[in-house]
């Protein structure tokens, strides 16, 4: 036996093994390296940019799910509870209208609580809706349904639309309800907040010089179909107490809402 030509082959077999397990070394490593660095850069570029996050980032991942649900078809054997006039466009219809029979005279400067105990008290489904905006050109006062505490942001089916003239007095309201809200199926990781902010601000729809100023989670429709609509989950962050720009949590698009219809941004 050429105990020499042995020998060799073990040098160059532990040789071979010593090249691979450098190279899956390397191969981590770089991995890990990439990770730090990328994580990094999303901090750099928002400093370079004077860009501030004011509110505290979640540590921990978060888990959601996809909803789906239905507009709500309102009878008149549902109304019984509304105090107003009611007019309904149809008969059923998935939009109620309400004429007051008294206008709520609203003060000077409006504030959510002055409307709590009226939508409570009158408003079908009342606790289920939470202030959103007030919008002196249309004279109105938005409410968006919510669902188990969160938002469904800018859903013409989960609306609640108050009308005020130039009195300064509510004199009728709209409302639609989403109902049969249900989870599809297990909960999956979203998106970071951190990395929606990076979407955000690659895409330059987060401008230089700005404080993102809150952070919550709703939802927004994903797929509208003639009956029904898929809900996802969805980040919306509020710059300089002012805009909302919003994240979908599952893919990572930027979502603009339009009038009729939002559209995710490529």
């Amino acid at each position: 036996m050429d105990w020499s030509k042995i020998k060799t082959i073990f040098i160059l077999t532990f040789l071979i093994l010593d090249v691979y397990l450098l190279y899956q070394f390397m191969e981590i490593r770089d991995a890990n390296k990439y990770e730090i660095i990328s994580k990094a850069s999303i901090d750099d570029k928002l400093k370079l940019d004077e860009i501030k996050i004011n509110v505290e980032l979640p540590k921990a991942p978060i888990k959601d799910q996809y909803l789906n649900g239905k507009p709500k078809m309102f009878e008149n054997a549902d109304t019984e509870k509304v105090n107003g006039e009611k007019r309904l466009v149809k008969n059923p219809s998935t939009t109620l209208q309400v004429i007051l029979k008294e206008p709520i005279q609203l003060n000077e400067k409006f504030e959510p609580n002055e409307l709590t105990t009226f939508i409570k008290d009158n408003v079908l489904f009342g606790e289920e809706y939470q202030f959103w905006e007030k919008d002196d050109e249309k004279k109105a006062i938005i409410y968006f349904q919510k669902y188990k505490g969160m938002p469904l942001y800018e859903n013409i089916s989960g609306m609640l639309t108050f009308y005020y003239n130039g009195e300064n007095q509510i004199v009728s309201y709209d409302q639609t309800y989403l109902e049969g809200i249900g989870e599809l199926k297990e909960k999956e990781e979203i998106l970071a907040p951190l990395k929606a902010i990076e979407t955000l601000h690659q895409k330059g729809v987060l401008k230089p010089d700005s404080k993102i100023t809150k952070i919550e989670l709703g939802y927004s429709t994903f797929i509208q179909l003639a009956a029904s609509q898929v809900l996802t989950p969805t980040w919306r962050f509020v710059v300089d107490d002012e805009e909302s720009l919003f994240v979908n949590a599952f893919e990572g698009r930027i979502i603009q809402f339009n009038t009729d219809e939002n559209r995710d941004l490529e």
